[in-house]
């Protein structure tokens, strides 16, 4: 008998695209353990690191995060509210869903730059010391989400991180457009 269903050959992201979690997963829940998300994480990485080089392995990452982060602020955040609320939302449902606990240290309003920390990581924290910097997937979901908010193109670039000797990690996001 032959296999009637077929792979998908690709698949354009859309927010609906994820399912219906609380509706499907009524005995297991929403929650994983972060052991779970980083064994996907980091084994797909080593992967397109093998396939395409690291560099390139990077920026996908990056592009991902950003896809994510612009999806999940349209879908989740009031973009429509003043800066200080927007980040108190942002800052309780990053918390609220394990991801890590964001602080902004700094704000310039006339140039747009920001400095933005993230305690207890889902991405680093925990990991061994390498003197590196390894939270690319979350520039990119940072960048998401200032763009979606201020409507400006952001570069967000990892200043300091657990993998580097800290014990959060720090990102200054720069507005490179609109």
């Amino acid at each position: 008998m032959s296999n009637v269903f077929k792979k998908k050959s690709h698949t354009t992201f859309s927010w609906e695209a994820m399912g219906d979690l609380k509706q499907v997963r009524k005995e297991l829940g929403e929650d994983m353990p972060v052991m779970v998300y980083r064994l996907m994480q980091y084994t797909l990485l080593d992967v397109l690191s093998k396939e395409f080089g690291v560099t390139r392995a990077n920026g996908y990452f990056k592009e991902a995060g950003y896809l994510a982060g612009k999806n999940f602020a349209e879908h989740e955040l009031d973009l429509r509210t003043d800066l200080n609320k927007f980040f108190s939302n942002l800052q309780r449902l990053l918390q609220e869903l394990k991801i890590g606990i964001l602080r902004m240290e700094s704000f310039d309003p006339k140039t747009g730059t920001i400095t933005l920390t993230v305690g207890e990581d889902l991405d680093c924290s925990g990991l061994p010391i390498t003197d590196e910097l390894v939270c690319t997937y979350d520039e990119g979901f940072l960048e998401g989400i200032l763009e979606a908010y201020t409507g400006n193109r952001y570069e967000v670039k990892e200043i300091d991180c657990w993998a580097s000797g800290e014990r959060l990690c720090r990102f200054r996001g720069t507005v490179v457009g609109n």
